[in-house]
């Protein structure tokens, strides 16, 4: 036989069948990025894109203060490039849990970690608590990334929902029926992406009262809590120091740098979490460590200045105004103001037979303005939701806004 003729049988054979993946990969879905996809195609068309989908403040023009810049700058300068401690960098650890005591979480150092991320941080705390046949209630509307890594663990996200007509807060009622044997952990998400709610006093005392009393832990998503549009909000275990909470934040949002992939979480101090802990450290001791210069910056940013924040926060605020008068303008589209962070969930009434994801397909190919159908984030794709980022210039969101109510008249018109 030719060597060729070798040669072909051979590559016949080698792509005769797709090599599977794990069934669980069919579960791990993250619209936020998936939906880029669409966008991708919409742009080699020839139409330009304009992005709503990711939360990114340096995309639309933010920036990241000098100080954190100068200090991991100074790290790399002077060597620390090597692999950190799998917990992060002590002076971090220090900085860190200085900062939730001085804000009414109690926490040492040696209960802190960091992470890659408040994402690692979330996936760190989710896989040492649940595993298949487990249950962990999550919001809805959510971040994705919960259901995403419950279905690569294999555990089940029960959802409890939350109430736009009540500027997106838990109905307490159906979260508390929600508790069963199964259920590891309450995922709190406050101030709230994809919303932007943000949860009053009382409302966060009854969420930890439901994890205190049942001996499950409160994962406290608090990445947004510098971004309140009335100030900074305090750490949920402040209102308990002593309940099971794990409270996770980072760099990424408050200070203006996402791509660092600089976060942390903390460990509340019960005892209660001692294993919990134990085992996070476990599964940090086998990734090796977190971005050791950019933990440098952790230490900066907590112990220095931070008055970009309160220009932050004007700006948010501007234009989630901007957002909420002209989306409410729309007809056929009606937006729960925000509170926080710069994320609008408005919603749009869609005829029987469309979903949310028609609709920003749609959206997207008609105006080129990507936004992330509500679905992704949960919700029923009958309920007309999607999800807007609103860092844009508020001349750009105009603009934006005033296709989207074009568009939105025609989709429904045609309907």
């Amino acid at each position: 036989m030719a060597v060729s003729a070798i040669t072909d049988k051979i590559l016949v054979m080698r792509t005769s069948a797709a090599i599977p993946v794990a069934r669980r990969i069919s579960g791990f879905v993250y619209a936020i990025r998936n939906i880029v996809a669409e966008a991708r195609k919409v742009e080699a068309s020839g139409r330009a894109v304009r992005y709503l989908n990711i939360g990114d403040p340096i995309t639309f023009g933010f920036q990241t203060p000098p100080h954190l810049i100068e200090a991991v700058e100074r790290a790399l300068r002077d060597g620390q490039n090597g692999y950190a401690p799998s917990s992060g960098i002590p002076r971090a650890r220090e900085a860190v849990a200085a900062e939730l005591s001085g804000r009414g979480m109690p926490v040492t150092p040696d209960r802190v970690v960091i992470t890659s991320g408040t994402s690692e941080g979330i996936e760190l705390a989710l896989t040492a608590l649940a595993e298949g046949g487990d249950e962990v209630l999550v919001p809805s509307p959510t971040y994705p990334l919960y259901t995403a890594v419950l279905a690569k663990v294999g555990a089940r996200a029960v959802f409890y929902r939350t109430d736009p007509a009540r500027g997106w807060l838990p109905d307490l009622d159906h979260l508390r029926s929600l508790v069963g044997p199964a259920t590891r952990a309450l995922v709190v998400i406050d101030p709230n992406n994809p919303t932007g709610a943000a949860y009053p006093t009382d409302v966060r005392r009854a969420l930890i009262e439901i994890a205190d009393r049942h001996n499950f832990p409160l994962l406290a998503d608090e990445v947004y809590g510098d971004l309140a549009f009335d100030g900074p909000v305090p750490p949920m275990a402040s209102l308990s120091p002593d309940a099971p909470i794990i409270s996770f934040s980072s760099l990424s949002k408050a200070y203006l740098a996402p791509g660092w992939r600089a976060g942390w979480l903390a460990v509340g101090r019960t005892d209660r979490l001692d294993e919990v802990l134990a085992g996070i450290k476990k599964l940090a001791d086998g990734r090796l460590c977190s971005t050791g210069p950019m933990e440098h910056g952790i230490v900066a940013a907590l112990t220095g200045d931070r008055s970009h924040q309160e220009s932050f926060r004007a700006a948010l605020r501007e234009r989630a105004a901007l957002t909420v008068r002209r989306l409410n303008g729309i007809d056929g589209i009606t937006v729960t103001a925000p509170a926080a962070a710069f994320y609008a969930m408005p919603r749009v009434a869609l005829p029987p037979g469309v979903t949310d994801e028609d609709y920003v397909l749609s959206l997207l190919r008609a105006t080129g303005v990507l936004c992330v159908y509500g679905s992704g984030f949960g919700t029923r794709p009958e309920d007309g939701y999607f999800r807007v980022v609103f860092l844009a210039s508020p001349p750009d969101l105009s603009s934006i806004f005033d296709d989207v109510a074009a568009f939105t008249h025609e989709f429904l018109s045609k309907h």
